[in-house]
């Protein structure tokens, strides 16, 4: 796969250089976005000379990536079974994990409470789903940070993307509970640099608006909605733009007019109600 990742902007070519050879990069991830941004990502980064750490739940599927990133890219790949809608398997990653100096951790899992968005306590199952969204969305976050980060201090190098939400940007009715856990990934991530920045440790929350991806299967690329290749290369040029990004000139923008909603308009209920239908009608229920 071609690597044409420009540096005019933010990317720099010493980056990759100081990560590249013992290093791996590390990936925590949803297998319904291996196969779709996930994937872009760990095909450019394995080209770039990056061994590969990839965690999820399905080892089926993952054996499936690993060969796929193996052949492609001649790198050698790890794969850790791990469902991190669970809370009692990080001992063992911890334990799989050592020995590898990790040099990149892209923490991208996450899970909607419904694929239909809804009121909170419109939820089904919501008792089960309040646990599996703070389990996947927030604590392994955090706890995937508490295991790699030491390492990357100890080297005085490395680099940690989380994938928040262009959602997160402002209070999102019928989105509230993956709206608010994408707020704290960013300002987790935020306050996670601004403590080891000085020890040369780079960590950035990336928030998209619309990828095609499973997960948002109603949203079909166009002009704001990216593939998730088209992403995946336009992100990596925000590397070095700061703590937060949206990974994107378009998704800047429209995360800018978001915020000039006045929030009797956002908030209505007409709003949520239009929003609601839309999203039904693109999934055809």
């Amino acid at each position: 796969m071609p690597l044409n990742v420009s540096n005019r902007r933010v990317c720099c070519p010493d980056l990759w250089q100081s990560l590249w050879g013992c290093h791996r990069v590390q990936f925590l991830d949803r297998l319904s976005s291996l196969y779709t941004s996930m994937m872009s990502l760990l095909l450019l980064l394995a080209g770039r000379g990056l061994n590969v750490v990839i965690l999820s739940r399905t080892k089926d599927k993952l054996d499936r990536v690993a060969l796929e990133i193996e052949e492609t890219t001649g790198q050698k790949v790890k794969v850790i079974v791990a469902d991190f809608t669970e809370d009692d398997m990080y001992e063992c990653i911890k334990e799989k994990l050592k020995g590898l100096n990790i040099g990149v951790l892209v923490n991208n899992v996450g899970i909607l409470p419904s694929h239909i968005p809804c009121k909170f306590l419109q939820t089904k199952y919501l008792e089960q789903k309040i646990t599996k969204v703070i389990n996947c969305n927030v604590k392994a976050l955090v706890k995937m940070c508490q295991i790699v980060l030491p390492g990357m201090e100890m080297r005085g190098k490395g680099m940690i993307v989380n994938i928040s939400s262009g959602v997160a940007s402002v209070p999102s009715p019928i989105y509230t509970m993956y709206c608010a856990s994408k707020v704290f990934v960013e300002r987790f991530s935020q306050g996670l640099q601004a403590e080891y920045k000085a020890k040369g440790v780079m960590i950035q929350a990336v928030a998209p608006f619309g990828v095609s991806t499973p997960m948002t299967g109603y949203q079909k690329p166009n002009m704001v909605t990216l593939t998730a290749e088209d992403f995946v290369r336009s992100s990596l040029e925000y590397l070095l733009a700061g703590d937060k990004t949206y990974g994107s000139i378009c998704h800047t923008v429209l995360g800018w007019m978001v915020k000039t909603v006045p929030k009797q308009i956002l908030h209505s209920e007409s709003m949520q109600d239009s929003l609601l239908e839309y999203v039904k009608k693109r999934l055809g229920k």
